[in-house]
């Protein structure tokens, strides 16, 4: 009575819909909604490649790669002996509770080929140099959002509608939604600068799609040539910390549980502050450990100059080169700790 559809219809769409579903493996749940895909073939080998990049595991890292190299060489995608063909239409569609009724978050058509080549695109904004101990280069699109929420909590989901805007955004390569970025400084903020390569993946990608001629600066690792003071006082941050862990072995809290959030907001204010502990523990450097003073004061020196101010206030996006320089900082230290 409310809709312009006939029974007929209705009762195919529905007996459709109920078939798909029940095909637990090619379903998955994003937030609070379900993510149902099909390819107009009725071809599984399309279902599997979709599964295997939105969620990649650690088993299977080697063949996505080898799909998305076979991509960039305009070679033939092969998924399990079958070549996949790039032309071939793929639906997703995404639904969401509503009132004992389902709602439609999105529905997106595209062909197979440009799906990879828009997630593709995704998971190289996605690169970030990760510890040592990270065995797995793709993230997936669930792991992605866990960054944004906090694990100690009972409710571990992402917000809803956010966690379906950020899957629409990266299957048709479109700008990720800003709650994306804000959840994750809030998260960063609330457990006090912790922050993950997760987390420094999510801000590197959402900068470099979201911002425009950001790509030259957001290098996967340190750039050391980068000016832009944001990017540097987050280096100078990471250091001062170092400088303290240094001074101060099996110290259980640093500078950053205490100075973190303020030295990425209004930096003015906290920056001389660190300065002068930071000298106090090159003081104690300079008695015990001589070498790592003469390293640390080095590394000052060629941050410092590439500073003119402490700016008073730094905006959403400042914060994000803020919290990037200081990630990268921190794991060119480790990098040099596994070198040594």
């Amino acid at each position: 009575y409310n809709a312009p559809v006939g029974k007929y219809a209705e009762f195919a769409y529905i007996s459709a819909l109920n078939y798909l579903l029940a095909q637990r493996k090619y379903t998955f749940s994003i937030g609070d909604s379900m993510i149902v895909y099909w390819a107009e073939a009725a071809k599984q080998e399309y279902q599997d490649a979709l599964l295997a990049l939105l969620n990649p595991i650690k088993d299977n890292q080697d063949e996505i790669h080898n799909i998305f190299e076979n991509l960039r060489k305009n070679r033939p995608v092969v998924v399990d002996d079958i070549e996949l063909n790039p032309a071939q239409k793929f639906y997703i569609l995404c639904l969401a509770p509503n009132a004992a009724r389902l709602s439609v978050r999105f529905f997106y058509q595209n062909s197979f080929g440009n799906i990879m080549k828009n997630l593709a695109q995704h998971y190289e904004r996605m690169k970030i140099i990760r510890p040592s101990y990270i065995d797995y280069e793709y993230l997936g699109v669930d792991d992605m959002l866990k960054a944004t929420v906090n694990l100690n909590s009972r409710d571990k989901t992402p917000v809803s509608n956010m966690a379906a805007m950020v899957l629409w955004a990266i299957l048709q390569d479109a700008r990720y939604p800003v709650s994306l970025y804000t959840d994750t400084l809030i998260r960063i903020r609330a457990e006090q600068g912790r922050v993950t390569w997760e987390r420094a993946a999510i801000i590197k990608a959402y900068m470099i799609k979201n911002y425009k001629n950001m790509e030259g600066e957001l290098c996967m690792g340190l750039n050391e040539e980068n000016k832009d003071t944001a990017y540097v006082l987050g280096r100078l941050f990471s250091v001062l910390e170092s400088i303290q862990m240094d001074a101060n072995p099996g110290i259980k809290s640093t500078i950053r549980d205490r100075y973190f959030n303020s030295a990425c907001a209004t930096p003015a204010s906290v920056f001389p502050v660190l300065i002068k502990l930071k000298n106090s523990h090159i003081k104690k450097l300079e008695r015990e450990k001589e070498s790592s003073r003469i390293y640390y004061e080095k590394l000052l020196t060629e941050i410092m100059d590439k500073l003119e101010i402490y700016p008073k206030r730094l905006s959403l996006e400042e914060q994000g080169k803020f919290i990037l320089g200081y990630y990268h900082q921190m794991q060119k230290k480790y990098e040099k700790r596994e070198e040594k």
